[in-house]
């Protein structure tokens, strides 16, 4: 019994398995690199979706803009109209084969008047435009190329003038010249160079730190000459952007002042008095002399918005990279 009872029974023998042949390193690497590829693919359709929405945007961006330049340029020799003939007889009529965008309330043809409309405020838009880029760009190169105490005085006296609101900063310039086209380019001039001198003054200062103007300044180059020669040819595409970007802001000042009656004169064609006079007609039901001059107000917007964010990415790689993905 204790012979049974020491006995254990024997375990059948296990066959032999073969062994598995390691992989080689090849194919572990075309296995990973297929992985790698697989997710580069969603990532690569990822930004081609990107960059695809990003065509789709510019060119509507462009389409807009081409029809507002194409409108300005030849809707006024098409139309053999008169944009201040007044006929009471034909006044508040609908949108028609006759008037497209219908009369306002003297019977004068909107479609001529939103065009003409559009024309002074894009010629008020481009002048405020420049001449705020002009001394925003002198200001914050200025501030940023000298620093030390008179960088900190300039952009003391920036911070002082943005604490005041832009429209009433602009009512009061406006309010001490005789109402007219360059009061309102002036007024709204002097009060949008603020952003532009804080963004050349930020692109000074990072240029300063580059290799190529310390080693002009280790050469004997003066101020001045590294300012003219190596900072300023750097900020200009910035400073362009900017310009760019005010001009259908400033078209919104000029007609915020005008709709206040303390812009462009009553009997002049813009955007702000066409839709300041259609006040009354909107209350009575007529919607067309408050919408077509909203339009041309709104469209070229989207159109400068649209291509402006296109050039912004086209000089900012990182902001292009990040884009893509």
């Amino acid at each position: 019994m204790a012979d049974i009872a020491a006995k254990k029974p024997e375990q059948p023998e296990q066959p032999e398995q073969p062994e598995q042949p390691e992989q080689p390193e090849r194919s572990r690497k075309a296995a990973t690199a297929a992985g790698a590829e697989d997710t580069g693919t969603v990532w690569r359709a990822h930004g081609t979706d990107r960059r695809s929405t990003r065509t789709l945007r510019l060119r509507v961006s462009a389409a807009l803009l081409t029809l507002t330049v194409l409108a300005v340029l030849l809707v006024p020799p098409l139309v053999q109209l008169d944009q201040q003939a007044v006929d009471l007889a034909a006044k508040l009529q609908p949108p028609s084969w006759a008037h497209p965008f219908g009369t306002d309330d003297v019977g004068r043809d909107l479609l001529l008047r939103c065009v003409y409309g559009l024309r002074v405020s894009l010629l008020v838009g481009v002048a405020a435009a420049l001449t705020a880029t002009v001394v925003g760009t002198a200001v914050g190169a200025t501030a940023g190329a000298l620093g030390g105490w008179v960088d900190r005085a300039v952009m003391r006296a920036v911070d002082t003038v943005s604490s005041v609101p832009h429209l009433l900063l602009g009512i009061f310039i406006v309010a001490m010249f005789r109402p007219g086209v360059w009061p309102v380019v002036i007024s709204v001039a002097l009060t949008h160079w603020l952003s532009t001198a804080r963004i050349v003054r930020a692109e000074v200062l990072s240029l300063r730190s580059r290799p190529y103007v310390d080693a002009a300044v280790s050469g004997g180059a003066s101020r001045w000459r590294v300012a003219v020669r190596h900072l300023l040819p750097g900020v200009l595409p910035q400073a362009a952007l900017a310009a760019v970007l005010m001009v259908p802001h400033a078209m919104w000042h000029e007609s915020a002042l005008s709709f206040l009656g303390l812009g462009l004169p009553t009997h002049t064609a813009s955007l702000g008095n066409l839709i300041q006079e259609a006040r009354g007609s909107l209350l009575a039901g007529q919607w067309w002399p408050t919408l077509f001059p909203g339009l041309f107000l709104i469209v070229p917007t989207l159109a400068v918005a649209g291509l402006a964010g296109a050039w912004r990415e086209r000089i900012n790689p990182r902001r292009r990279s990040e884009l893509m993905l």
